[in-house]
């Protein structure tokens, strides 16, 4: 038998940082693999910070979903949130699985187009539609949500003009116990202005209305507002029912179901508060099956959940560049990712795994961005094991909005990575270069030349 090492004992020091209702933690675990990626060879690879999707996850959190309102309800539709994601691989693996897209824009609805979903199977909600965007809308036979009466108007215009009448819907806002109430989109349900839009379409004749739609709010933690949304959408479906004979074709409960990250300010984790799609779906469905429909007159439920589908897929791999002292003893680290393109680190404190192995030794630190601006904070308080140059990060759940809202203030953007089902890598967006960013950029011959 060969003897062991020996190894003299040692004393460590452990800070338990700060205390919670659940006791206290000195023990992290590494993460140092993606979906079987080593993070360290991920980033050798594709170059820090990097975004890294997990196609298992999205599909896994697909099926999820998809499951939790099929079985409470026999007509389900998702389409696909692009504005929280529009990159073309993300958004694909969504249609894959049977999700039609929803836009907000033109630049979006070519995006759809161009991924060849079909026109018919694109909604267009927003309240920037453009001549243009309308017409091309009606030209497919695009389901078109309407946001005003400015809008409202110019469909007829152009439903007359084009001897076609528009398949449209109408966006409406109500009060659901959650406030601020969001009224800034679509018609309000209480003050009569929903029932007076709808008149307009009815009366009208130029447009065909096959759809009511809400979009009560964003990181929804209450599935009883969707009850609520679900009973007075239900309730205007049966009034144009009553009123013209008209069956309405769906319901859209819009999108907003909160992910597992965890909203600053918060006692506990998201993880632990974050309804399940189980409490949306039957919240939902619940509404709707008791809201007085005959059964083969059930609307088609349509849901345009982005974040909660998408969130956890996504990881932000960085490095660190460097620690240092606060003028308060505050230990300081400094990553080369910040808010430039984890935006929503603004409004979630994320999980952040270091990516290798540490001692057991842990520290209340700040995380700060590498921009030369003040508000560049990742985390205001993390307890962490001290990270040293060159060691590695991993950002948990960033899918969402990151890939959208970024910017290349400062900093260019990084690469994005999908991991495929059999764990091997693609990249799906390039890293920038100064040729990206230059090549929009037009220089007057006058200001070629100067002298220093």
């Amino acid at each position: 038998m060969k003897k062991l090492q020996y190894e003299r004992p040692v004393i460590t020091r452990l800070n338990t940082g700060v205390t919670n209702k659940f006791g206290t933690k000195t023990a992290f675990t590494p993460v140092t693999h993606v979906d079987g990626n080593e993070v360290k060879t991920l980033i050798a690879n594709y170059g820090s910070p990097l975004f890294v999707i997990s196609e298992q996850t999205i599909r896994k959190t697909f099926k999820d979903a998809n499951r939790a309102f099929t079985t409470r309800y026999p007509k389900v539709q998702f389409a696909w949130s692009y504005k929280t994601n529009y990159i073309n691989a993300v958004c694909n693996v969504f249609h894959q699985e049977g999700s039609w897209a929803e836009v907000v824009s033109g630049f979006e609805y070519h995006k759809a187009l161009n991924n060849d979903v079909p026109g018919s199977k694109i909604i267009f909600n927003g309240p920037d539609k453009t001549e243009a965007d309308l017409r091309l809308a009606i030209e497919n036979n695009s389901l078109i949500h309407i946001d005003h009466l400015d809008e409202l108007y110019l469909i007829k215009e152009l439903a007359v003009e084009m001897n076609k009448k528009p398949r449209v819907a109408i966006r409406v806002n109500m009060d659901t116990g959650v406030y601020p109430i969001w009224d800034r989109f679509g018609f309000n349900y209480e003050n009569g202005q929903a029932w007076d839009a709808i008149n307009k379409i009815m009366l009208n004749d130029k447009m065909e209305l096959v759809g009511l739609h809400s979009h009560i709010g964003t990181f929804m933690l209450s599935p009883n507002a969707y009850g609520i949304a679900a009973s007075k959408l239900s309730d205007l479906a049966l009034g144009i029912k009553k009123k013209y004979k008209k069956n309405i074709q769906y319901l859209d409960l819009g999108g907003g179901f909160a992910s597992k990250n965890t909203l600053k300010g918060s006692y506990l984790q998201g993880v632990d508060t974050s309804p399940t799609f189980d409490q949306y779906a039957e919240a939902i469905s619940t509404a709707i099956l008791n809201a007085g429909f005959l059964e083969e007159e059930l609307p088609l439920l349509i849901l345009e959940s982005g974040r909660s589908l998408i969130d956890e897929a996504g990881s932000l791999l960085g490095s660190v560049i460097s620690n240092k002292r606060l003028s308060d003893g505050r230990r300081a680290t400094i990553m080369d990712f910040g808010v430039n393109i984890l935006f929503t680190s603004f409004w979630y404190d994320h999980k952040i795994s270091p990516a290798q192995d540490f001692s057991q030794y842990t520290e209340d630190a700040v995380l700060y961005g590498p921009l030369c601006m003040n508000i560049d904070v990742i985390r205001e308080n993390i307890t962490l094991p001290p990270l040293k140059r060159d060691d590695h990060v991993v950002v948990h759940t960033v899918g969402a909005y990151n890939m959208t809202q970024w910017m290349q203030f400062i900093a260019m953007r990084p690469a994005v990575v999908m991991i495929d089902m059999d764990e091997k890598p693609h990249i799906i967006r390039r890293r920038e270069t100064l040729s990206t960013i230059e090549s929009v950029e037009m220089m007057p011959e006058y200001l070629k030349k100067f002298k220093l």
